[in-house]
């Protein structure tokens, strides 16, 4: 009798979130009474604001809600969608080619299973977000990092780009504001790489889940726009997939709504798979979305200053220990210092090599979660979202200066 495995390869081949498991890891040891102040999770600490919440619970008593409504998403949403995406991306599409996913995740996910064969290689900008790597890799294609370090603040250039650039490249992902960096691409970097895309023939998934979330440094206080990258070049929107969501800019995480935006044909195969994966995303969930996107915005910049004040902080604090290179965050909520001058040293009886064996030996002498970076790339770096309260973010920090110091 033949044996088989009891898990298929490819999904014996998944690894973990690295910042979910730190997430729940921290988690645990709170639960256990330990004072963990995590750093781990991409996660506001805001409520929903309340005209978004009431809107859910208006759409709970309507019995429309109760039944089936189109894969591909609400008419109403799919219409708030393409108005938002006109708005801050600077690209005008229409309602039919829009998809509403469960979360940004899906929408990453279906933007790669949509383009991708077998061998289709995928450039990707380095240190990377979690799940990019699972996604490619589910969908057949091969991923090539081009890594930036801190050095160039993050981000990559075209010559780099270039030097990745094979006859079986197929998509670049370009993430701005990007996760776990915070580095913003300025328009004219951007505009750059979006016509090296376009003159290749390479498609571009752009991420832009965190768009809203952009600071400025003083004097003027003004935050840059994430310029999207079909803005910046026009005649790339015929090859390009837009993914976003409500997650991060409303502090709407666990009502897992995103969306995905592209050409007809494109989108089209998109809701096609998703009609068979998931079919339509929560009602409720769809009716709070258009709430929030057509909704007062107020909320939405009170968020974004409160991140922008705890960026100042956690810049600031981490800057003053020695061995810690700290880029300024330009967008998100994430800082990601380079830690390679913690490593080699004694700390506390232990001498970390790595970033991974780092934020064991933090999250054990300090109470501290952090995300180490081998989850996005090479080793060296640590991720510290600072989307937590004053209070709990400032002590962490003060935490690790008393370690290192």
């Amino acid at each position: 009798m033949t044996e088989h495995p009891r898990l298929s390869a490819r999904i014996a081949a998944i690894a973990e979130s690295a910042t979910l498991k730190v997430d729940a890891k921290a988690k645990a040891l709170q639960a256990e009474g330990r004072p963990v102040i995590s750093y781990a999770a991409g996660e506001p600490d805001f409520s929903t604001p309340e005209y978004i919440v009431e809107a859910a619970l208006a759409a709970t008593h309507d019995p429309k809600n109760y039944r089936y409504t189109p894969a591909a998403g609400l008419p109403e949403l799919r219409e708030a969608i393409a108005a938002k995406t006109l708005r801050d991306s600077g690209l005008e599409v229409s309602p039919g080619q829009v998809v509403v996913t469960n979360g940004g995740k899906q929408a990453v996910y279906q933007a790669f299973q949509t383009l991708l064969d077998p061998g289709d290689e995928v450039l990707v900008p380095t240190p990377y977000w979690t799940t990019y790597p699972e996604a490619i890799k589910l969908a057949g294609g091969r991923q090539v990092d081009v890594f930036a370090g801190s050095d160039q603040g993050y981000l990559v250039t075209v010559e780099q780009l270039e030097a990745a650039r094979t006859d079986r490249t197929k998509v670049l992902l370009f993430v701005s504001p990007s996760n776990p960096t915070g580095a913003v691409y300025s328009a004219e970097q951007t505009r750059e790489i979006g016509e090296w895309a376009l003159e290749h023939g390479i498609w571009v998934v752009a991420d832009e889940i965190y768009q809203n979330l952009t600071y400025a440094e003083e004097p003027d206080g003004v935050p840059p726009r994430a310029v999207s990258i079909v803005e910046a070049v026009p005649g790339l929107a015929n090859q390009a997939i837009l993914v976003n969501g409500v997650a991060k800019t409303y502090a709407m995480t666990g009502w897992r709504l995103g969306w995905m935006v592209g050409p007809s044909d494109v989108i089209k195969g998109a809701a096609n798979l998703q009609s068979h994966l998931s079919s339509n995303v929560s009602n409720i969930s769809q009716r709070a979305a258009i709430a929030a996107l057509n909704g007062p915005q107020d909320a939405v910049e009170e968020m974004r200053r409160a991140f922008d004040r705890r960026r100042r902080t956690i810049v600031s604090e981490l800057s003053k220990i020695d061995g810690m290179t700290v880029p300024v965050p330009q967008g998100a909520f994430y800082v990601y210092p380079d830690v390679t001058g913690l490593l080699g040293r004694e700390w506390g009886g232990v001498t970390p090599t790595t970033s991974l064996e780092l934020a064991d030996l933090i999250l054990d002498q300090a109470e501290v979660a952090a995300v180490p970076g081998e989850a996005f790339g090479p080793s060296g770096f640590l991720r510290l979202s600072y989307a937590l309260g004053d209070a709990p973010l400032l002590e962490g920090v003060q935490r690790l200066q008393r370690l290192f110091s």
